[in-house]
């Protein structure tokens, strides 16, 4: 069963002197601010498009990550990811960068390296940005 989520961005004015708002509308969690130079300079307390896609790329690898470990039989007890996504102004998104550290009892570190390889190439947010550079570090916790 496919589902669909919704979110809204109300913008006013310019692209250097407007700003606006991105709502979360499918799971009301929060309306965000948004500016150009919180997305081309400093946050200053405002999220950006790349924030955004950065929260849904870890969140997504993590999720591909666990169910592939799990699937292996070697379920984690822990995995955190972050993501930087790195824009270019006048180029675009350049790039992702995975980070993960995830604590899992009883796996090799070439099998996990594979697992982690593989939730970087499978997850549906990796999909998505095909024509984006993606790449991983992952390390197994002590």
């Amino acid at each position: 069963m496919a589902t669909t989520r919704k979110s809204t961005t109300h913008w006013e004015g310019s692209l250097m002197e407007g700003s606006g708002t991105v709502s979360l509308d499918s799971s009301g969690v929060g309306t965000f601010d948004v500016t150009w130079p919180s997305r081309a300079e400093q946050a200053n307390g405002r999220t950006s498009p790349e924030e955004l896609l950065g929260a849904a790329h870890s969140t997504c690898f993590s999720m591909a990550l666990s169910h592939g470990l799990s699937q292996a039989g070697t379920p984690p007890e822990t995995v955190d990811t972050s993501a930087e996504v790195t824009f270019q102004p006048g180029t675009g998104i350049t790039g992702v960068h995975l980070t993960v550290q995830a604590r899992v009892p009883g796996i090799s570190e070439k099998d996990f390296q594979r697992a982690a390889e593989n939730a970087k190439a499978n997850c549906p947010v990796s999909q998505a940005l095909t024509g984006t550079e993606i790449t991983l570090s992952a390390e197994l916790a002590g």
